[in-house]
């Protein structure tokens, strides 16, 4: 190739918008019902939304109340090949519909118990999809495990970054050490020697990660997430997840009155725990009934927002951060590449800069030039979301009237539908060419899934005698 070749391909690639993630940006606005199109929502403006796999490897080791997954998961047998042609076909769907950015989780029962190559291999089948892929686990694997994740079989590291969910609540069962925890606290070392696994994969073979710690709040543990919120914030997680339970999936698992543990009162909770308000409106993910986020930062043990939903100066920055930025594909973007491409927006946007360096000045002087000095300048990225799941016997009757494009007069299943229609968080299903909102999969699609698995991958019972504590129940995801 050519000089002008060359420089024609650097230009092109260094664009600061893509057209095709830009179309499939705009498809997925039109496609928002109405009541969700807000000044903060990033669907359609950001984002395509997130998308997970299903019926890739449903079986779980430890066991959890409630557990979202239908009764059939633990009968199902865990095998690489299934979980590899499934991931590529699922996302390959995605791809196909949603366009080529997005970011997608690896999810389904526990990934650890797919063998390291084949985690590896749907790892790599993701981004091949143009996805940022995320693993779902309940962290109870060791630095062998991830090791042979992360690198190759001739040492040298076949990812640059990883990224893993770990779910970590008193309500899990048969976790090594702690099957089961008699608190939350109990579990903090559990959930720093999570973290800490993956600080040494940083040291020792420059694997950068992102975690994501995830909980279940029930109303037996709803008075201990402050607690949770306080202990985890310096670990190493990036985002504190919190998931009011909901009479969803395997319904033996059961156990309280979930729904005393409200949405409100887990947010005012996760606040409790900040120390501050947390303004969930200034960025929106589809309904607010389903997901609430705060992005902000830690300097020393207080918390700040990126954006005060209370200053108009800050709600600017954000329209003009959709505006001139939204477009922009961050994820999986290599550093350099996405300077280039900033850089050309700004030049052709200078006010751009004036407002990033007036925002910055504001952020300053809130968190005050004294503590960010005695701090050394050091702040830690973390965020807050909350992910309410609706019950299935809700789920079921709404999405069998969507379907037959029929709105209910009944307010709570109304209620219901608007949800799914706005829903952040999609599975494929490559088989019929459709995709689902995961409250449907969970709700209505998983018992048939599962049984038909339990039939192709039917479970070939190993008693060992060198984990005491575990069992075949499936975990929450």
């Amino acid at each position: 190739m050519g000089l002008s070749a060359r420089l024609r391909a650097a230009e092109r690639a260094s664009r600061p918008y893509d057209p095709e993630f830009t179309a499939a940006m705009a498809r997925r606005w039109d496609g928002l019902p109405a009541h969700v199109r807000t000044p903060g929502q990033v669907l359609g403006r950001h984002g395509v939304g997130c998308e997970g796999t299903h019926g890739v490897f449903p079986k779980c080791n430890l066991a959890c109340t409630p557990c979202y997954h239908s009764r059939d998961a633990n009968a199902v047998r865990v095998d690489g090949q299934h979980t590899r042609e499934q991931v590529d076909a699922q996302l390959a769907l995605l791809r196909r519909v949603r366009g080529p950015r997005a970011h997608a989780q690896l999810i389904g029962g526990e990934v650890s118990l797919l063998p390291p190559e084949d985690h590896a291999a749907c790892l790599q089948i993701m981004r091949g999809h143009g996805r940022e892929p995320m693993s779902f686990t309940h962290g109870d694997f060791d630095d062998d495990y991830l090791r042979a994740l992360a690198l190759g079989p001739d040492g040298r590291r076949r990812f640059d970054r990883l990224s893993f969910a770990a779910h970590f609540d008193r309500f899990m069962y048969g976790r090594r050490g702690i099957a089961r925890p008699p608190s939350e606290r109990a579990l903090n070392p559990h959930r720093k020697r999570f973290a800490q696994m993956f600080a040494r994969l940083r040291r020792e073979h420059g694997v950068r990660f992102f975690l994501a710690h995830n909980m279940t709040v029930t109303p037996g543990n709803l008075d201990e997430v402050a607690d949770v919120v306080r202990d985890t914030r310096a670990m190493g997680y990036g985002m504190l997840s919190f998931q009011p339970a909901a009479f969803l999936g395997d319904d033996r698992r059961w156990k309280e009155s979930y729904r005393e543990a409200t949405p409100d009162a887990v947010w005012a909770e996760i606040e409790r725990g900040a120390g501050t308000t947390l303004d969930y409106r200034v960025f929106e993910h589809g309904d607010v009934r389903c997901n609430r986020a705060a992005y902000g930062f830690y300097v020393g043990e207080r918390w700040y927002p990126y954006l005060d939903g209370a200053d108009p100066r800050d709600l600017a920055v954000r329209d003009a951060f959709f505006r001139h930025l939204g477009r922009v594909s961050f994820s999986g973007t290599p550093p350099a590449l996405l300077a280039v491409r900033l850089a050309r927006i700004a030049a052709r946007h200078p006010s751009l800069v004036l407002t990033a360096v007036r925002w910055l000045a504001r952020t300053v002087r809130r968190v005050g030039p004294a503590r960010l000095l005695r701090h050394r300048l050091r702040a830690r990225s973390v965020s807050f979301l909350m992910h309410t799941f609706m019950d299935a016997e809700h789920v079921a009757p709404a999405w069998e009237l969507m379907r037959r494009g029929e709105t209910s007069a009944d307010p709570k299943l109304r209620e219901t539908q608007e949800r799914l229609a706005a829903c952040h968080y999609a599975m494929a299903h490559p088989e019929d060419g459709t995709l689902v909102p995961a409250c449907v999969q969970h709700a209505v699609l998983d018992p048939a899934e599962n049984a038909a698995l339990r039939t192709l991958l039917p479970l070939v019972e190993v008693r060992t005698s060198d984990a005491p504590g575990r069992n075949t129940s499936c975990a929450s995801a």
